[in-house]
Formats: C-alpha cells, structure tokens, sequence
C-alpha cells in the first residue's frame, strides 16, 4: 500500500493543487477556432433586452483565422533563450529565412543557421547541445554523412524536436536521409499546389488536422507552391492533406519524442502572407520545443506563477501580564498561488485529509 504523504500528493495533483504544467500555451491552445466571450444586447422571453455574456469566434483577419497571437499555440515570449538550430540547405535570394525567424522571435526563440553547407559532425554535435530542436531544409543533393544522422537520431530520441522539410523533386535529398533513419519512410513526386486548405472533414481528405496543438488557430494554411508528398505509414499521423489528395505534412509524437516531416519548404518564403503560414510556423517550433517533456529548462521563468505572501495575524493587544516589549509583526509566510487564492480547494482538502484520517486511524489501532 502506498504511504499517506505519497497518497496525499497524488490525490492533491488530481484535484488540480499542482504547478501550471501549461503556462507556455494560450487558452485557444488545440482550437482551429477560438471562442471569445462579448457582452451582448439580448432579448428576452419577456421581451425585455438585456445584456448578456455570449460566445462566439474570435475576430478572423482577412484569411478567415483569428487575428492576434492570443491565438497562436504559446503565449510570446514563452521561449525566450531558446534556440532553434538550422540547417539550411537550398536557398535562393528570396529565401534567407528571414521571415520565420522574425515569427519565431515573438515566441522567443533565436535562430543559428549553417547556410549551404554542414558543420563536422563534432560541431554539430556541440551546436546541438544548445538548441532546443533543429530544423533541416533540404537541398537536391545530400550533404549529410552517416556520422551526421547518428547524432540527429541521438539528439531526438532524446526528446528533441526535429523538423525535416522537403519540396517537390529533387529538393528532398537529405530530408529523405534523416526521415528513412528515424520514421522508415520518405517524400517523392512534385504535386502543384497553390491552394488555401480548409479544415479537414474526413480523414485522408483534402484539409488541416482539426484540433491538434499545431493547427491552433487556423481554419485555412496555404499548402505551398509546388510539393512532394510523404509516402505513408503507421509510424507518423497525417497532419496536412494537400487539395490534390497527396501528404504533404505528418508528424510524430510517441514516448516523449516529437517531429514533423513536410514536403512542402516553400511556405517559409513564397506567399509568406497568405493564410496561416506565421502561425504555423509559430505553432511548430512551440510544440517541438517538448515542454511537456523538458518543463523549466525550456519555458521562459517569468511564466511561472510567484508565490503569494499572506502575513500572520498581528495581535491587537497585549495581555497585561507582558512586560517586555509590544509584539512585532510575525514573518510573512510564502505559500503557493494555488492554495493560497484557492479557498473552495483549501476546504476541499482539509476534508479530505480528515477523511483519510479517520480510514488510517482505525487501520493503525488493528496493527497494534
């Protein structure tokens, strides 16, 4: 049988007494469509108008997805001082990765890149040990050796997030590389897209996975100019179908690990302002940085809930038999925020305590 304190503690975590696990994300966090609660004239069965507190979906921008970053997946600043290591390996003049790192700023998150070419696997190695994910952008020919996949597939089972992206053939060379060594699968072909998906009605249809954190958010994501298509398989869950049917985006999530394979690069540089792309990109490096799994190390402390201090009762008297001094006030207690603004929970736990009491109590007099 568990011992009492251990009981205690789990049970106080069930009912809730416990750290914000989640003070990185926003409360839209795994809704396609924020709801906002506004003040409404409403009339009555009486007929009489009244205001009232309604729900409905948050203002949309142009594209149709709610517009502000109290939508995004994570709160900004949620990450600051994390880093997101690049491998960049195509590029062109409008493709200096200048837009997602501007997004990925707002988040916290820096950027180091290697530009068109790879460290030694030594370098990367130790460039790894500071980032929180890493994110490759495949070129037409491979560039990474065997040395280099090693450590890649060391850095993620050890919790890290990876983002392998890809494009229509043959800009799928190493992207092909790292997804055969950590998923057994791998892109091909060169789909046209161009088209602004919708929420996904059906599985394997056309559209955005619905109500996952990544799609926080968005109703409608550009799926890319021209794309390869993920060959399918139990090991990743399709995120993103393409309007011509194909896989264009699937992730993985399983035993504290987490990636994302795409098919589609050219969302972070062409129509960068069509709908849902920022966001996207947002969503995806807050959702790889794992903070389930890393906690403290990964989000940024100011989120974390201070202590509320609550000073002892200062006595309004002295009893007449005192000769020294007058009291001073007694030190301030520090207690957490979640049991000292949480009245209704305090009571709820000072009868639970009694009731376990009076089951171990009993349980104890048998023993002796």
């Amino acid at each position: 049988m568990r011992s009492l304190p251990a009981f205690l503690l789990t049970t106080l975590v069930l009912l809730g007494f416990g750290p914000d696990a989640s003070a990185q994300y926003t409360k839209s966090a795994g809704r396609n469509a924020p709801m906002v609660q506004v003040e409404r004239a409403v009339r009555g069965d009486d007929g009489v108008v009244r205001n009232k507190l309604v729900e409905e979906k948050a203002p949309a921008d142009r594209w149709g997805n709610a517009n502000s970053n109290n939508y995004d997946l994570a709160v900004d600043g949620a990450f600051d001082g994390q880093t997101v290591a690049v491998m960049q390996f195509y590029t062109e003049a409008a493709f200096d990765f200048s837009l997602p790192k501007a997004a990925l700023k707002e988040k916290g998150f820096s950027v180091y890149r290697w530009v068109n070419s790879v460290p030694s696997p030594a370098d990367l190695e130790i460039a790894l040990a500071k980032a929180s994910q890493l994110w490759i952008i495949s070129g037409s020919s491979q560039l990474l050796t065997p040395a280099h996949v090693q450590i890649i597939k060391r850095y993620f089972d050890a919790g890290h997030g990876v983002y392998i992206w890809g494009d229509n053939e043959p800009y799928y060379a190493d992207a092909n590389v790292v997804a055969e060594a950590l998923f057994g699968t791998k892109m091909l072909g060169n789909v046209q897209g161009e088209q602004t998906l919708d929420l996904q009605t059906m599985p394997g249809k056309p559209g955005i996975l619905q109500n996952h954190l990544l799609t926080t958010g968005l109703e409608h994501m550009y799926e890319g100019h021209t794309i390869a298509t993920i060959q399918p398989n139990h090991v990743l869950t399709p995120l993103v179908y393409g309007s011509a049917g194909n896989l264009v985006t699937a992730y993985y999530d399983k035993d504290g690990r987490r990636a994302i394979l795409d098919g589609g690069f050219t969302r972070l540089y062409m129509k960068w302002d069509t709908a849902g792309t920022a966001r996207y990109v947002k969503n995806a490096a807050s959702w790889l940085v794992n903070a389930e799994k890393f906690g403290d190390t990964v989000v940024n402390p100011a989120l974390k809930r201070p202590p509320v201090e609550i000073a002892a009762p200062v006595p309004t008297s002295v009893p007449t038999i005192a000769t020294g001094p007058a009291p001073t006030v007694a030190p301030v207690a520090s207690v957490p925020s979640f049991l000292a603004t949480n009245t209704i929970g305090l009571l709820l736990l000072a009868l639970l305590v009694a009731f376990i009491g009076m089951l171990y109590i009993p349980a104890l007099h048998r023993q002796d």
